[in-house]
């Protein structure tokens, strides 16, 4: 990977507390190896702390409150996922409005696992086919999106995988689309929310 391929981009990270660990750190690696400029956005200030193996995790700090980021200053958004991490991001209004803010204006977003919640509650996913945790194939379908069983999936933008088995096809995608920039925004429906199946705890 060439290490200037994202000099000059600022790329975010929307997370909180049980973000799936390897699904946050492999990608900031994957990101500031390629040259980007990474900060850390949540729902709180301090640290958040990641979920491994049904326990807490390695920490990060945080860079920025959600409510205070404004996304035409990022070049591309990346959503980790982890239960515990995307359950929140959903319910957190700052939060959607960030993630909606990039799809209508086309900006890439790579989003992995569960993260795909947050991309559900935008209510911009009708037409979109991507990828998740097996679990929310139906929550995906029923927002009106094209779900596959793919490792990987870009769609105008939108980079999506399944777990963390997934992360070499999903990084080295991830950093392609974030170089191309702006896509044609695409999406448009209604907001569907998913549930959470509290059975389903693993990332």
């Amino acid at each position: 990977m060439v290490r200037e391929r994202l000099a000059g981009k600022r790329i975010a990270i929307l997370a909180t507390d049980g973000f799936e660990e390897s699904e946050l750190f492999s990608p900031l690696k994957a990101l500031e190896d390629a040259g980007a400029r990474v900060e850390v956005i949540s729902l709180k200030t301090g640290k958040i702390k990641g979920w491994k193996d049904n326990d807490w995790a390695k920490s990060i700090s945080v860079d920025r409150l959600v409510a205070g980021a404004r996304a035409e200053n990022y070049d591309g958004l990346m959503l980790p996922g982890g239960v515990i991490n995307a359950d929140q991001i959903r319910n957190d209004r700052a939060a959607v409005k960030f993630v909606g803010t990039f799809m209508r204006a086309g900006r890439p977003i790579a989003a992995i696992c569960h993260a795909a919640w947050a991309l559900i509650e935008t209510g911009l996913l009708g037409g979109r086919t991507l990828t998740s945790w097996g679990s929310l194939k139906t929550d995906l379908r029923n927002a009106g999106a094209t779900w596959v069983d793919k490792e990987v999936v870009v769609d105008h933008g939108l980079v999506s995988s399944r777990c963390p088995d997934d992360l070499p096809a999903f990084n080295l995608k991830m950093i392609e689309e974030f170089a191309e920039g702006l896509h044609t925004p695409q999406g448009s429906g209604r907001i569907v929310k998913a549930h959470i199946d509290p059975s389903d705890m693993v990332h």
